[in-house]
C-alpha cells in the first residue's frame, strides 16, 4: 500500500468508519528495565478508550449537515474533507498549515503538487486527491459555460477561468473560441510563460480560430503577482491579434487578465 511522506500507510477506502477513531487507542506500557521482569506489567488500555479529540469529526460533520458551509471556518472545511484522504490523523494541524502556506482556499487547491507535499503530513496521494478536487470544481463551472452564449453568462465565465487560472504560478495564455452564436466552443492553453511573460504568436491564434470555424475569441491569461493590471506590453500585444484576426472576419470580443483577488476587462477599461 503506498505510504505518506510521514511514513504512515493510508486507509483502505473501505475501511470502517470507526478506525479514525480507534487507531489512536493509547497502546499499553512497557517494563521500565529488564531488571523489573517481576513487576506487573501494566493494563493495556482498552481499544475504545477516548482520544483528546474522540468525537470532533462527528460533531464537525453535524454541524456542516445542520448549517452548510456557513457553518464552518475555513480551515473546518479543509478538515473535513481530510477526513476522508487523511482518516487515520488528527486533520486540523494539517489543514491549518496548508492555509498558512498557501493563504485561501483557492490558493490550497491551485498549489502544484510538488508544494503540496512541502506541507507534513501530506504525502503524493494526498496531494493528488486535492487536485481531483480541484479539477471537478473547474469542470462543473465549465460546464456552465458549454453551448450557451459566453457574453450572457460573464460571471460564469470569469468564475471559471479564476478557478483554472489565478493560482498558476506561471503565466498561460488561454483562448476561448466562440462560434457566430457567441456560444463556447473550444477552450484552448496556447502555451505557459515564466513568472511574468508567455510568449503569443497573433498567427497561430488566428490559425487555430479558423481550424475550429470560430467567428469570435475572447484571450485570457493570468498574472501569477496577483496584480491584473494590464502591462503595455499585453496592450501592445492584443492590438496585433486584433489587427491580424479582423480581415479574416474573427472578433476579439476581449481580454481578460486574471489575478489572485480580481480581473481586468480589456473592453471595461476601453482597450478594445
Amino acid at each position: 500500500m503506498p505510504l505518506d511522506r510521514s511514513g504512515e500507510t493510508e486507509a483502505s477506502e473501505e475501511a470502517p468508519l470507526l478506525d479514525e477513531r480507534l487507531f489512536f487507542a493509547p497502546q499499553g506500557a512497557k517494563p521500565a528495565s529488564q531488571s523489573a521482569k517481576s513487576a506487573p506489567a501494566a493494563k493495556p488500555t482498552p481499544i475504545n478508550a477516548e482520544a483528546h479529540y474522540h468525537g470532533h469529526r462527528e460533531r464537525l460533520r453535524n454541524r456542516y449537515r445542520g448549517g452548510g458551509d456557513a457553518a464552518l471556518a475555513d480551515y473546518e472545511i479543509l478538515e473535513l474533507l481530510l477526513f476522508r484522504l487523511i482518516p487515520r490523523r488528527d486533520t486540523k494541524p494539517i489543514a491549518k498549515a496548508l492555509l498558512a502556506r498557501f493563504g485561501s482556499l483557492g490558493g490550497v487547491f491551485g498549489a502544484p503538487v510538488s508544494l503540496l507535499t512541502e506541507v507534513g503530513g501530506v504525502g503524493d496521494a494526498v496531494a493528488l486527491d486535492l487536485k481531483l478536487v480541484a479539477s471537478v470544481s473547474q469542470r462543473m463551472l465549465k460546464s456552465e459555460l458549454t453551448g450557451k452564449p459566453v457574453l450572457s453568462s460573464w460571471k460564469a465565465l470569469i468564475d471559471y477561468c479564476h478557478a483554472a487560472m489565478a493560482h498558476e504560478a506561471r503565466e498561460q495564455f488561454r483562448l476561448l473560441f466562440l462560434d457566430k452564436r457567441n456560444a463556447l466552443i473550444a477552450d484552448e492553453v496556447q502555451g505557459f510563460g515564466t513568472v511574468d511573460h508567455t510568449p503569443v504568436y497573433p498567427r497561430e491564434v488566428v490559425k487555430r480560430a479558423l481550424e475550429l470555424s470560430a467567428s469570435a475569441v475572447i484571450l485570457v491569461h493570468n498574472h501569477p503577482s496577483g496584480d491584473p493590471t494590464p502591462s503595455r506590453a499585453d496592450i501592445d500585444m492584443t492590438k496585433t491579434i486584433i489587427d491580424t484576426a479582423k480581415p479574416l472576419g474573427i472578433t476579439v470580443h476581449d481580454h481578460v487578465i486574471i489575478g489572485k483577488n480580481g480581473h481586468v476587462s480589456f473592453r471595461a477599461l476601453h482597450l478594445i
